[in-house]
């Protein structure tokens, strides 16, 4: 078995049948911010909604324009008011280090709701330099030479 310079083992990658059955379930369940930022600007109805599953503090603070304000604690009362069962919903919350947005996602699924949830969450969308909407008004940051490509929306993935 190979090795690394550290003495750590590298175990085989699945097979190839199991990885593409793996990677195919996975798209089903989450997206990205690069996705859904190209989705909401394609000048068409993009065929979802998006969820900011955060606090009213945090939406506040910033939240992608156009997206539905639900926290997820207040998912089971506020649902059905707020979305279409028939349209597809996506989840986001503050980042990667946080599950608000897979708390949603199953909260919402349990509900009957189509779902994903979108990786990277509102921490991402910034650092991609997208536009976000906040209490005050509109803002945008420069996107990130870490997170995003800097003089192109095509990162080539």
């Amino acid at each position: 078995m190979n090795t690394t310079t550290t003495g750590r083992r590298l175990f085989p990658g699945a097979a190839p049948a199991d990885a593409a059955a793996y990677f195919r379930a996975r798209l089903a369940f989450h997206t990205d911010v690069s996705d859904v930022a190209a989705a909401l600007s394609a000048g068409v109805e993009p065929g979802f909604v998006v969820v900011d599953s955060r606090s009213t503090e945090s939406w506040e603070q910033g939240h992608i324009p156009g997206a539905v304000h639900l926290p997820t604690t207040r998912i089971a009362e506020r649902a059905e008011h707020l979305l279409d069962r028939s349209v597809p919903v996506v989840t986001y919350c503050w980042g990667p280090g946080c599950d608000g947005a897979t708390r949603a996602a199953l909260a919402l699924a349990e509900l009957g709701y189509q779902v994903k949830e979108m990786l990277g969450g509102f921490e991402y969308w910034v650092r991609e330099g997208l536009a976000y909407d906040t209490s005050r008004g509109g803002g945008r940051r420069p996107a990130d030479p870490l997170t995003a490509p800097v003089h192109t929306d095509d990162c080539g993935c």
